[in-house]
Order: C-alpha cells, then sequence, then structure tokens
C-alpha cells in the first residue's frame, strides 16, 4: 500500500486491535504462516487506523488479518503495525482491495471481497479501479456470483477459463454449452489440457450443482442421508454400466479382427504377398487367438 512508503512502523497492543472484515482462515495455510512466523519473525507489518474510544485507543485493522492471528496464537502481546488515517468505510474497501490483489486468491475469496463492495453500493467501473481488475472480469465475476456459480468461479480464478467463456456456459442450457465450448476451441480461448479440465467441471456441475458444498464434519455428516447414498450408488452403476459396455463392444470387435486375420490367413496367395512386403508377423496373443478361434 501507498501509505507504508512514508509510515514508520509502531508497536501497538494486540488486545487493541479490531477486525473489521474478517475472514475465515484455511486452517494448513494458517499453521505454515504462524511456524514461518515463529522461525523467521514477522516479515510484513500489519496496517491499521486508529481511534479514540471512552475506554481509551483502540485500532481498526485494515489488512493483515492473518499476521495478527499468528500472533495471539503464538502468545505475543503486541504486534509491529503501520498506522494510518482512515473511515470505518476506507478500512472495509482497503481491506477487500487487499484481498483481491493477492496473487493467489480463489473463488470464495471473490465472493467475500468483490460481492462485498457490491453489497456497499460500488459500481463495476469503480471496484475494477480500485482493485486493478479489468472491467470486463468484474462484471463477469459479478454475473457469475450472482448466480450462484462457485465451480466455475474456481475454474476461472485457477486460469482455467476465461470468464467470458464462464459466464457464456453459465447463461446456456445444455446444447449452449456445447456451442461456447465450440467457439472457444475456434477463438483458441480453450486448448488442449484446458480444454478436457473445463469439460470434466461442465460435467460435474451438470450432475453436483453450481456450488460447491462445504466439506465440514457437520456438513459432511448432514450430506450423508439416503437420497445421497442412491444418488451415489446410482452413479457408480452407471459407470459401471458403462465400462461393460465398452468392455463387450472391444470384445465384438477383436472377435471380428481375429476371424478376418484367420481367414486372410488362410488365402495362400494374400500371405505370400504379406511375406514379400515384410508385414507376415503377428501378434503372439492374437495369433493365439486366430488359432483357436475365439477371443477368450
Amino acid at each position: 500500500m501507498a501509505e507504508s512508503n512514508s509510515l514508520a512502523v509502531q508497536i501497538v497492543p494486540v488486545s487493541q486491535v479490531s477486525v473489521v472484515n474478517p475472514r475465515i482462515r484455511n486452517k494448513k495455510s494458517f499453521r505454515e504462516l504462524v511456524e514461518n512466523i515463529a522461525a523467521l519473525g514477522l516479515k510484513k507489518p500489519i496496517t491499521v487506523t486508529r481511534r479514540e474510544e471512552q475506554q481509551g485507543v483502540r485500532y481498526d485493522l485494515v489488512c493483515g488479518q492473518g499476521r495478527l492471528e499468528a500472533f495471539m496464537e503464538l502468545g505475543a502481546s503486541e504486534i509491529p503495525a503501520l498506522v494510518i488515517e482512515a473511515s470505518v468505510e476506507d478500512c472495509m474497501v482497503k481491506s477487500l482491495v487487499e484481498n483481491c490483489a493477492r496473487r493467489q486468491h480463489h473463488a470464495i475469496d471473490l465472493l467475500h471481497d468483490i460481492g462485498g463492495m457490491k453489497q456497499r453500493g460500488y459500481t463495476d467501473p469503480e471496484i475494477a479501479k480500485k482493485t486493478g481488475l479489468s472491467l470486463e472480469y468484474v462484471r463477469g465475476v459479478g454475473r457469475l456470483l450472482a448466480q450462484g456459480e462457485q465451480r466455475l468461479l474456481r475454474a476461472v480464478e485457477a486460469g482455467h477459463i476465461p470468464v467470458s467463456v464462464a459466464v457464456q456456459i453459465a447463461d446456456a442450457d445444455d446444447i449452449g454449452i456445447q456451442e461456447a465450448l465450440h467457439q472457444a476451441y475456434e477463438r483458441n480461448l480453450l486448448r488442449g489440457r484446458k480444454l478436457m479440465i473445463v469439460k470434466r467441471i461442465v460435467e460435474s456441475r451438470r450432475r453436483r450443482g453450481r456450488a460447491i458444498r462445504g466439506r465440514g464434519p457437520k456438513e459432511a455428516s448432514q450430506k450423508l442421508s439416503s437420497r445421497t447414498l442412491l444418488r451415489a450408488y446410482k452413479e457408480d452403476t452407471d459407470r459401471k454400466r458403462l465400462l461393460i459396455r465398452k468392455a463387450d463392444a472391444t470384445r465384438n470387435r477383436l472377435l471380428f479382427i481375429a476371424h478376418a486375420m484367420r481367414e486372410l490367413f488362410g488365402d495362400e496367395r494374400f500371405v505370400s504377398l504379406l511375406k514379400a512386403e515384410k508385414l507376415d508377423s503377428v501378434p503372439k496373443k492374437l495369433l493365439g487367438r486366430m488359432e483357436r478361434g475365439d477371443v477368450g
């Protein structure tokens, strides 16, 4: 942030810092942050704004919730901080912008950050200007958020699919989705591995819905219902039936090939021609089936 260039670092009591824009943290990432700070110390101060209350001085956190909570986890009573002048509203916006500008943010972060700015009345151009994101990106994410398209949002954030294509998919039926994928391929937006990933995401979205359900113990137990088990059983049965059909089709093709090859190798002129062209070798397994007259 620009303020950090001209402000001196101050030491503030941890107990006097309030988090005005709280976030849910990934436990593994938070544990790594705590261990890193414990081993190497704090590399970047948190940013706060000072306010006076009847009980005394308080600080509103602008950015650095993870670092603050890591210090609290380590039992520290004070933390280095940059103290800036800002209103509560400015603190909220700066916190949202900070989260949006992080190099690795996830769909859930966009739900919290861009969605939070829209709820506070900011227009798409204003959000784009404050975050440094393109207007097309902000508008696309806004539409995906409004429609609850968490799977597509995650794909956008991971770089698997352009936001414009994700919006097309969100607004289309099955036929329209295939057309959107075809157009993306023709425009060289989705090729190779990315196209395969997006097809899997589209299929998962069709079968499981637009939202990504939580995996906490409570939610996991709630999802374990007779209806869910029946659906999982049906999906597994359908997959196995498909495998059986593919196996039967392969067996029939192999039977046809073995029969055709056996007939051809019964023709001496054909065998002589193969020998002349040095094409008379046959894989052992195929030769064995030809001799047995089956595919077993």
